[in-house]
């Protein structure tokens, strides 16, 4: 499944780092980092985590194809590629 975050909806409450400290954590105090492509044993608690934003700054979507299945197999290698790290 794919998550897409609203960064500029983001408030940083945080509700959904500590319902799935997995997939999404903060960078500092504010700034969410989140895996965008998560695989579908843990979607009830990405669920959770959407539905306990106050903001609704979180959309879950299915996205079923094969090329998504090797990005999500691929970053379960390095959870947090190059290109979402801020450190890089």
């Amino acid at each position: 499944m794919r998550l897409v975050v609203d960064l500029n909806r983001c408030q940083g409450y945080a509700q959904c780092v500590f319902l799935a400290p997995d997939v999404f954590s903060l960078n500092g105090e504010e700034a969410l980092r989140y895996t965008p492509y998560v695989d579908d044993a843990r979607r009830d608690q990405v669920a959770a985590a959407v539905a306990a934003c106050p903001v609704q700054a979180i959309l879950m979507d299915d996205v079923v194809d094969d090329a998504r299945d090797d990005v999500v197999d691929d970053m379960m290698d390095d959870p947090l590629p190059a290109a979402f790290d801020v450190h890089h």
